[in-house]
């Protein structure tokens, strides 16, 4: 739904597609970008929506994400930090970047 792609939409797989976003580095986010882990399993393929950086440095970030049992999380987690990281930043291609 936050990209307005037509029902049913894609999976975790499918956001990382260059049809509907482009890679980018973790330090170039910006707000509506994603962080996705798509060479997972269907236990750990995951995404959030980017919403901002915490600090000046990057060091930190505020995510909106959506988890099973915890329903819609608006919290700061850590992915894509470490590195080695299956976590990887894209910008939606429908943003015109």
């Amino acid at each position: 739904m936050a990209l307005g792609l037509s029902a049913p939409g894609t999976t975790t797989v499918g956001l990382a597609d260059r049809r509907l976003t482009r890679p980018i580095a973790m330090s170039e986010l910006q707000p509506g970008d994603l962080v996705i882990d798509a060479t997972g399993n269907n236990n750990t393929r995951h995404v959030v929506i980017f919403e901002k950086w915490n600090d000046t440095a990057h060091r930190s970030y505020t995510a909106y994400e959506q988890r099973s049992v915890h329903g819609t999380s608006y919290r700061s987690p850590t992915y894509g930090r470490a590195a080695g990281s299956e976590y990887k930043a894209y910008r939606p291609l429908r943003y015109g970047s």
